[in-house]
């Protein structure tokens, strides 16, 4: 696909950027590129048995694991106390 400066001029607005005239030329090779390359996809001979967004999700057992992330974590603290930190006051 072929993106001309009328296309462009309409993403950048959509996208709220601003392009620098120097680089788009180059942003437009790039684009083709990826429409190229999605287009490409189109083409592939997929097996109908794909999951696909509507499918259920496979659902797992919940295992809980005993971690000692907090005692880890606040070792590294400069303060702290049962287990929270110890910070200076800001709001008076």
């Amino acid at each position: 696909m072929q993106i001309d400066d009328t296309l462009l001029n309409k993403l950048e607005n959509l996208s709220a950027i601003k392009i620098k005239d120097e680089n788009k030329e180059s942003i437009k090779g790039q684009i083709s590129e990826i429409l190229n390359f999605v287009e490409n996809l189109n083409s592939l001979d997929l097996p109908a048995n794909i999951p696909h967004k509507n499918s259920p999700t496979q659902l797992r057992e919940d295992i809980v694991e005993n971690s000692n992330v907090v005692d880890f974590i606040l070792k590294n603290a400069p303060k702290s106390e049962d287990r929270f930190f110890i910070v200076p006051k800001i709001v008076e």
